[in-house]
């Protein structure tokens, strides 16, 4: 089934972009949605001339567009429990557990956070780029938990995507590290692109105040490119623990809150391992699993023990707060850290 909608140009819109007029007219679609209604020929005017995405519209013309229903998504809808934590018609806010894939992907084509949207969301998806599917506008890691925002509409996912491209979202995480970073309060701004040396992983390629070098390359033509992408991370200690060692004052570990201005791939992980404090149980950025800490004692064993064999990154988005960007209200999520991580805190309080 489709839908049929006509629209007649007035005097105000004359010359302006058809395309651009008619995303105007049907505020759910984005613009680049109805430049490719536009190309696979589902918008038919009044007037004998080309039908193109750039063409000027002129006052008097009429236009028709054939809103296909959306088609299904080619990932199946599964049964898996969700911790919703709101939902309304445009976008659902999840608290994802460790352990949860976000999108199907090889070594992980079911069991994901998509498979379980499908199902739950069910005919309320209205279609994104013309697919029922949730609108997936920023991504945790498998084995990092937290607060995420997902699209059901498409007018909800261009304003969400907006609102990440601008900053404008308060995203913030919790971390365990090993060592404290230093100082304990501090801003960390890099650029971060895929390491040389091992395509699956990130690393920084340069802080924003060094002058650049071998991390610069030439393009095509004059002038040079710089590698990766601009990098922010805020961050504060919020709690230290335990001691390195017995000559110095320095912590074993600390509880770190990471305020991100941007969201590249893995940032807080290779940001914290770029200043020496990397995410406790981290498989990829961790140098070795555990703390390096002076101490003796039960408690201390137990601290220890336990950061040692912590399965994954101790690292959770607990903070995010945004304007709806539907209806504008103001939307702000906390959830604390899951069981793994406050047993974690709490012994590395006895250490």
């Amino acid at each position: 089934m489709s839908t049929t909608h006509t629209y007649t140009v007035d005097a105000d819109a004359a010359g302006t972009r058809l395309d651009r007029w008619l995303s105007e007219q049907v505020s759910e679609l984005s613009r680049s949605r109805m430049k490719s209604l536009i190309e696979d020929g589902q918008v038919s005017a009044s007037h004998d001339g080309k039908i193109d995405p750039k063409y000027k519209i002129s006052e008097g013309e009429t236009y028709t567009l054939v809103l296909p229903d959306p088609e299904p998504a080619t990932p199946k809808a599964q049964d898996i429990p969700l911790d919703v934590l709101f939902e309304d018609e445009h976008l659902i806010v999840i608290a994802k557990p460790a352990g949860m894939v976000v999108h199907p992907a090889p070594g992980a084509w079911d069991g994901t956070l998509v498979n379980a949207l499908l199902h739950h969301c069910g005919d309320s998806l209205s279609g994104i780029g013309g697919v029922a599917r949730p609108g997936i506008v920023h991504r945790l890691d498998k084995d990092t938990s937290g607060v995420m925002v997902v699209a059901k509409s498409e007018l909800a996912h261009t304003g969400l995507v907006a609102r990440f491209q601008a900053h404008d979202m308060d995203r913030r995480y919790l971390a365990i590290t090993r060592g404290a970073p230093r100082p304990l309060l501090g801003r960390i701004e890099t650029r971060i692109d895929r390491d040389s040396g091992d395509r699956k992983k990130m690393a920084v390629v340069r802080e924003s105040k060094r002058t650049a070098s071998a991390d610069w390359h030439e393009p095509d033509g004059d002038g040079y490119v710089e590698r990766g992408k601009h990098a922010i991370t805020n961050y504060k200690t919020v709690e230290t623990f335990g001691m390195l060692d017995e000559k110095s004052a320095l912590p074993a570990a600390a509880l770190v809150e990471c305020r991100l201005e941007t969201g590249r791939t893995h940032q807080i992980r290779v940001h914290m391992a770029h200043i020496g404090a990397p995410v406790v149980g981290d498989p990829v950025y961790g140098k070795f699993k555990g703390l390096k800490a002076f101490g003796d004692g039960e408690a201390f064993r137990e601290a220890t023990t336990a950061a040692r064999a912590f399965k994954r990154q101790a690292l959770h988005a607990y903070i995010l707060g945004f304007d709806h960007p539907v209806t504008g209200e103001d939307l702000y999520f906390e959830q604390p850290p899951p069981e793994d991580m406050a047993e974690l805190i709490e012994k590395l309080r006895g250490m």
